[in-house]
């Protein structure tokens, strides 16, 4: 009967996906591991703030930028403006001497208007951040640390997703999660991904900039082509408050898409002759992930064909059915316990629409960013 072994595939890539992928790096990180050899550099730096219609917002986050103890000298700010129709240009011109204006003149994309930014940056290091991420003031200073280690092509931060009080908010439960794992892929070999609202890297590995893709994810694939790494930093953290509405899942779903279109282009990468361990990493990390929404599915109905055979069957789908209970309960009243479930449930079911977009053709270059609280949170949050 192929429902038995169709059910065991399933939970074997779901198990391999979230659990036995970073079992396996803690056991190799001893035996391959690879440190970050960081030392205090103060490279010149253009700090890249993109923005979309953001004049709730800006003003928080250039007087937040203004504030790093980066020496102002090696510090340049540009503001890249994706055909912004409200007040957003005036904020950022009338930001004084350090801050700077790049404006698309149509509307492209978040990626194309950072490669506006790099055509008239100046700095050896190049930062990208996200107007809803605040920073503490040694931010900066922290990541370009990395820098000092040739074999580091690109860094990314840190995420800390935070409530208006402070508190850790339900995603962050998942985000130290996805945090522990690329800190595991550092100690091995590279990242995998970085964190789009907060990365830095050399300016060779921006030089194949592609103004219609993924530019986080799309880095650090350049990055490994270049012979280098992208590494995490700990120490660098970007804060993050909840999403004021209900946008998390087009948001996920969105990232998604993009994320399969970046992969498409770089399928070779998987290849483990021509990129060794990292193909494993980025097989594991991302297209198995991507595969879990599959696997689920495949092994509820599977479940159901079995229920009868044994006891073992029927308690696997008693808990099958709790899990999603949970999460939609958790959904409908967001109730604090419930939150984890329902994340994972929301997340992958995002991922299931991604494929299916981009299966039609969807590919999603458009930006419309994410709507959180118009205020930026603490950069040093409880």
């Amino acid at each position: 009967m192929i429902a038995a072994p169709v059910f065991w595939l399933a939970i074997a890539l779901v198990f391999y996906a979230y659990a036995g992928y970073p079992l396996l790096l803690r056991a190799l990180a001893p035996i391959v591991g690879r440190p970050v050899r960081r030392a205090p550099v103060t490279p010149a730096v253009t700090f890249i703030i993109t923005a979309y219609n953001e004049e709730a917002r800006l003003g928080a986050k250039i007087e937040n930028t203004l504030s790093l103890d980066y020496p102002p000298s090696r510090l340049e700010i540009l503001v890249a403006s994706d055909c912004s129709t409200d007040r957003t240009d005036a904020i950022a011109c009338a930001s004084g001497d350090r801050v700077r204006l790049v404006r698309a003149s149509v509307r492209g994309g978040k990626e194309a208007a950072q490669r506006l930014a790099l055509d008239a940056a100046h700095g050896e290091i190049l930062v990208f951040s996200d107007v809803a991420t605040a920073l503490a003031s040694d931010a900066v200073s922290r990541i370009v640390t990395n820098f000092a280690d040739p074999t580091v092509g690109c860094v990314s931060s840190i995420d800390r997703f935070v409530d208006e009080g402070g508190r850790p908010s339900g995603e962050s439960a998942y985000v130290r999660y996805e945090m522990w794992l690329r800190a595991l892929e550092t100690r091995v070999h590279s990242l995998v991904g970085l964190s789009g609202s907060f990365f830095a890297a050399r300016r060779a590995v921006c030089r194949r900039w592609a103004s219609d893709r993924q530019s986080d994810f799309t880095t650090l694939l350049h990055t490994v082509q270049l012979g280098m790494r992208g590494v995490l930093d700990p120490t660098a953290a970007g804060y993050y408050r909840d999403l004021a509405d209900a946008g998390e899942f087009a948001r996920k779903t969105r990232t998604v898409v993009r994320g399969l279109a970046v992969l498409a282009r770089h399928l070779p990468m998987l290849n483990p002759v021509e990129h060794g361990l990292f193909a494993w990493e980025l097989a594991s990390h991302k297209l198995c992930r991507w595969l879990v929404p599959f696997a689920m599915l495949s092994a509820a109905f599977a479940n159901a064909a079995l229920v009868g055979r044994s006891p073992f069957y029927a308690a696997s789908m008693v808990l099958q059915v709790m899990l999603y209970a949970a999460a939609i309960v958790g959904l409908r009243t967001e109730a604090p316990a419930l939150r984890l479930p329902a994340f994972l449930v929301q997340s992958n079911a995002a991922v299931l629409v991604a494929w299916w977009r981009f299966a039609c053709g969807d590919r999603m270059t458009s930006w419309t960013p994410s709507r959180r609280l118009a205020s930026l949170p603490s950069p040093n949050p409880r």
